[in-house]
């Protein structure tokens, strides 16, 4: 090489060597890990207490035009626990499907109860 390629092929090297570091800290935030993990159990629980609380505020909402309390609100919260739960299974459902299998332990060794 010439002594104008060598600053370029140091340079490369380094940008190489920054671009694995950058890639290992990454990896530290990937779908499996600690606070991505509670972030989804958070964004879950979110959606079951909103799905809950919008239920309870619409069946309040058709009592005071109905005037049918306070069955409205009780067929309220009822829907949105239906709702929210049925949403939270489903977007559980994704997020499992999105997670990279990871091998886990064997199979149990089998045990001979026989003595002989």
């Amino acid at each position: 090489m010439s002594q104008s390629d060598e600053p370029r092929s140091e340079a490369l090297k380094r940008l190489d060597a920054d671009l694995k570091a950058f890639e290992k800290r990454r990896a530290g935030t990937a779908p499996g890990s600690g606070a991505a993990a509670a972030s989804q159990a958070y964004r879950l629980m979110a959606g079951l207490i909103g799905g809950l609380l919008g239920g309870l505020g619409f069946g309040w909402l058709f009592d005071q035009f109905a005037h049918t309390a306070p069955w409205g609100m009780i067929g309220g919260l009822l829907i949105g626990i239906g709702v929210s739960t049925y949403g939270a299974i489903r977007k559980a459902g994704q997020m499992s499907a999105a997670q990279p299998e990871e091998p886990g332990p064997g199979p149990a060794p089998q045990v001979d109860d026989e003595d002989e």
